[in-house]
């Protein structure tokens, strides 16, 4: 499938609760429109081997995110809190989303991390640096070595994004990927951060994210 260059992506409206299993997701995923991406943060090197899809959706509780990502190698931690938390979980693979309710605040964002063995990280990027942020996200992940592919669904409380969440408003969001355990390691970025070394903490290269009421 040939990637999705576009800047935007669709968050689609779902009525109460979806449940989470990435082995064997729900039909609603269907009414997200997928972007693609497997070029570097530098938007060069593309390499459909590692090729990412990301499909939201969301309800006025919850923010869905789902994962499919294909892969040459595979680098995970074998160690976490006992909830699958795990610091610094960037220095293995990982796919990534960095949500942005309010714009107007371009320091300020939500960052998550979920590894193909189901780890993860939440934290809140201020000018101040990175925080837990304990948003209470639950999450599936699937791992089918044999077709080198993984899949990690997410579910996001979005009181842990936003006090008063319309969803009349445009939220900025990037997503990435990072493949391996020592360098020169995979660094993807769905809107390409074009730094000289490898950074996702780039802002204002943020794309959008519209939420449909359809």
């Amino acid at each position: 499938m040939a990637e999705n260059n576009a800047s935007e992506i669709i968050a689609a409206r779902v009525h109460g609760d979806i449940h989470l299993n990435a082995a064997k997701s729900v039909k609603e995923w269907q009414l997200a429109k997928p972007i693609l991406f497997f070029h570097d943060w530098q938007g060069r090197d593309l390499d459909p081997a590692i090729e990412t899809e990301v499909r939201v959706l969301w309800s006025p509780a919850t923010i869905y995110l789902r994962f499919a990502c294909r892969y040459r190698e595979l680098f995970v931690f074998d160690d976490s809190d006992a909830s699958g938390r795990r610091d610094h979980l960037w220095d293995r693979d990982v796919a990534e989303a960095f949500l942005q309710p309010d714009p107007s605040r371009e320091r300020y964002y939500k960052e998550f991390e979920i590894a193909p063995n189901g780890m993860w990280i939440d934290l809140d990027i201020s000018p101040g640096g990175l925080a837990d942020l304990k948003s209470g996200l639950t999450r599936s992940v699937h791992l089918d070595k044999q077709r080198k592919n993984w899949v990690a669904e997410i579910a996001i409380p979005m009181k842990a994004l936003t006090a008063n969440f319309d969803p009349a408003k445009v939220w900025r969001v990037n997503f990435y990927r990072v493949e391996g355990n020592a360098e020169p390691r995979q660094y993807l970025a769905w809107q390409p951060t074009r730094t000289p070394e490898p950074n996702f903490h780039v802002p204002q290269a943020f794309g959008r994210l519209r939420f449909s009421d359809k």
